[in-house]
């Protein structure tokens, strides 16, 4: 048993931590949590999607977090709230454990004279910190981190392991950083000269606001001029790559491997679906959704739902459209003629 799952909580304890109505019994005690189908009598369950409601009434789960319309339905003790999975996912936390992280720095890491470590900070093994960068209070650097110079990871960070930061690369308060990422990397800046390539030089940074997420094997290149910018509360998932000069707005949540193109502006509390593309120099205002696989070619003005590409069908029909598409142009100009 973990040591999460030696912590217990009662639906009272619960409903009283988190403001939610008790509909049962406030002794009922759980461990654990668990989905729907597979909870036991000692787990927490949730439920916010309507497709698994007929599970609801074969649920073994001691305790049950859902709205107000299916409370009466719940076979056992219930905690009711507004927003179900939002609920979930504080009592969850409580059953999540996070190894012990001693400060100080450990001593296979390799720490520049120049460097700042506040004392209270976590450097683990085989960590390097270079030139001129800071460490706040109470940051983690996980095993195998980079960390280049003119950086600074700001107070209660964590960057889990194998991060790296290249350079000027400013992280904020409680930014979590998973393995893998690589921060501050050359954006794809080049020039045609003579017939060949000419590298233009990256001259910017990355600034990360306070309580972003970066997922694991993310990349994020630092600008050619400005810096690229995450806003606070950015939540990027794993294997997205951000190019240079890009700027994405407070509260916003990509998944994983989208791709936007340098020079993109992307507004507050947008949602960017897997594996959408963004071209560069473009603008999508707040309060946009682009659906998973879309290519955004033009600026959105107006907050709303986007999508692009074609569904999946059978490969006999999408051979047969596929042919007809390539005869769209002709037929409309027969139209118009």
């Amino acid at each position: 048993m973990s040591a999460a799952e030696c912590r217990t909580y009662t639906a009272g304890d619960l409903a009283g931590r988190f403001g939610l109505e008790l509909r049962g019994d406030a002794g009922t005690s759980v461990r654990g949590v668990a989905t729907i189908a597979e909870a036991t009598p000692d787990r927490l369950t949730f439920l916010s999607n309507s497709k698994y409601r007929g599970q609801l009434a074969t649920t073994r789960a001691g305790i049950v977090v859902l709205g107000a319309a299916d409370a009466d339905a719940a076979p056992g003790t219930a905690l009711v709230a507004r927003d179900p999975y939002s609920a979930y996912a504080r009592i969850a936390a409580l059953f999540e454990s996070q190894p012990e992280a001693p400060a100080g720095a450990h001593p296979s890491a390799v720490v520049d004279a120049s460097a700042t470590v506040d004392p209270s900070a976590h450097i683990g093994p085989h960590v390097s910190i270079g030139t001129r960068s800071v460490i706040g209070a109470g940051a983690y650097v996980g095993p195998g981190c980079v960390i280049g110079e003119d950086c600074l990871v700001g107070a209660g960070a964590r960057l889990v392991a194998r991060v790296t930061l290249v350079t000027r690369v400013r992280l904020g308060e409680r930014v979590l950083v998973h393995p893998g990422a690589v921060l501050g990397a050359d954006g794809f800046g080049i020039a045609m000269e003579h017939g060949a390539w000419l590298k233009v030089p990256q001259l910017g940074g990355v600034v990360v606001g306070d309580d972003c997420e970066i997922g694991a094997n993310t990349t994020i290149d630092r600008g050619a001029i400005d810096d690229t910018v995450l806003e606070e509360d950015v939540r990027l998932d794993n294997q997205i790559q951000i190019g240079h000069n890009v700027r994405i707005g407070a509260h916003t949540a990509i998944a994983g491997c989208v791709a936007v193109a340098g020079s993109a502006r992307i507004g507050r509390y947008c949602l960017i679906g897997g594996a959408a593309g963004i071209v560069g120099h473009i603008e999508i205002c707040d309060k946009v959704v682009i659906t998973a696989m879309s290519l955004v070619t033009h600026s959105i003005r107006e907050p709303g739902e986007y999508s692009s590409g074609t569904p999946l069908m059978d490969n006999r029909s999408w051979r047969r459209n596929a042919a007809r598409f390539r005869q769209l142009d002709r037929l409309f100009r027969a139209r118009r003629d």
